[in-house]
């Protein structure tokens, strides 16, 4: 292989080199605007839709506990009407 050749080769591999670190250049920058315009949003949304699950189920099991809270006061109620039932009696 003469000098010319393999410097027209080593052109060539260069070129090519380029031509391919264009090309990831190319695709970093797409995955970076779909990352930055597309799946951060879409994180976000689903945090925001998480938030407000967590607020409605927490909304929704206060009646509950207030509930609970009621039956044992009544239960206990209960227990000193019948203490104090067993002390007339």
């Amino acid at each position: 292989m003469t000098d010319s050749e393999k410097l027209d080769l080593l052109l060539s591999e260069m070129q090519e080199l380029k031509q391919r670190t264009t090309n990831i250049e190319d695709n970093v920058t797409s995955i970076k605007l779909a990352l930055e315009n597309e799946i951060r949003v879409n994180i976000q949304r689903v945090a925001e839709g998480h938030l407000d699950l967590s607020r409605n189920l927490h909304e929704a099991m206060r009646p509950s506990n207030e509930v609970e809270m009621l039956a044992i006061k009544v239960r206990m109620l209960e227990t000193e009407v019948r203490e104090l039932k067993q002390k007339m009696a």
